[in-house]
């Protein structure tokens, strides 16, 4: 069974190593389109791509950085209530925030080229605004269940303690 977890587990740090390059890849797109503004004709629109082009490389490494965390470096198997609400409040933390600068990016961008485009880019920030509700919801119910297994949270509290060493 060791084999297999840490098969797993590299496996995992090969995911994270991709979306780590991915980022990467996307910061350069955007550096670029950040350096075409400044030089072209379309600079607002341009600078603005770029603010979406970083928000989506944030989330790659928000993402890679969470999969390393949690399950190469813990080792931590999400099973219990608070190992979920921890590892999904990670990862939609990151996703809300992107999705709500990329609703943004493309109200912009509707606003300036395509007013037509402004009902798509509003029900982005619609989507994410449920998303959040539904986030808020799931903390609150999956609460109620981290108070019937307190030892779940003193489980997780000592698996933050691999990360500060």
């Amino acid at each position: 069974m060791t084999v297999m977890i840490r098969f797993f587990a590299t496996i995992h740090g090969l995911v994270a190593a991709m979306f780590v390059g991915i980022s990467l890849l996307l910061m350069g797109s955007a550096g670029k389109t950040a350096w075409d503004a400044l030089v072209g004709d379309d600079s607002a629109n341009m600078a603005i791509e770029a603010i979406g082009l970083l928000s989506v490389s944030v989330v790659a490494l928000q993402i890679a950085q969470t999969i390393i965390e949690e399950e190469v470096i813990r080792d931590s198997h999400v099973s219990a209530p608070t190992r979920v609400r921890r590892y999904l409040s990670r990862f939609l933390v990151v996703v809300v925030v992107s999705l709500s600068i990329e609703g943004l990016v493309a109200t912009f961008k509707a606003l300036h080229e395509d007013m037509g485009m402004l009902l798509q880019a509003s029900s982005v920030l619609v989507a994410t605004a449920f998303l959040l509700a539904g986030w808020g919801i799931f903390i609150k119910l999956n609460r109620a269940a981290e108070d019937v297994e307190p030892e779940a949270m003193a489980d997780a509290k000592s698996e933050d303690a691999k990360l500060e060493e």
